[in-house]
């Protein structure tokens, strides 16, 4: 049975800072007025982040909109949110961000079914030169297909 999943947002920033090693679904504790602005689409994950503390883990720094009709029921715009993971599975996280020097970073936010849920991506920094080269890449990749379509035309 196929789950109806719609992306609500995405930070593209990640896959340009970072090399995404792994990355896996995790739900999150939200209040109802969070909600109705995510299907807004109110959401921003551009400089966000995960932290594990106690045990949990915790997406900081993403920004949800205050919802307009939500007066006094609206929360802090970038306050900590929990996300919804196995306790096995936050510590398999833990120990590799602090043994492999590694990041915890939300790559996206998504609908699926009813639900909305989080991509976690347990990254690894890029360099410059890294960075240059996926642009090189990219550029490259982009000028073939130009090319292609121009000779099938």
């Amino acid at each position: 049975m196929a789950e109806n999943v719609k992306t609500i947002s995405e930070n593209r920033q990640v896959r340009h800072e970072y090399f995404i090693l792994e990355s896996i679904e995790a739900g999150i504790e939200l209040t109802g007025t969070e909600i109705k602005s995510i299907r807004q689409s109110g959401v921003n994950l551009r400089d966000s982040w995960i932290a594990i503390e106690n045990g949990e883990a915790y997406v900081k720094q993403m920004h949800i909109s205050p919802y307009e009709k939500g007066n006094i029921f609206n929360k802090d715009p970038l306050r900590e949110r929990r996300l919804l993971m196995h306790k096995r599975e936050i510590m398999r996280l833990y120990g590799q961000v602090k043994q492999g020097g590694l990041t915890l970073v939300p790559v996206s936010l998504y609908f699926k079914g009813s639900r909305v849920k989080v991509q976690v991506g347990l990254c690894k920094g890029k360099k410059l030169y890294d960075k240059r080269d996926s642009m090189a890449e990219r550029d490259a990749k982009r000028t073939i297909d130009r090319a292609i379509k121009e000779r099938n035309r």
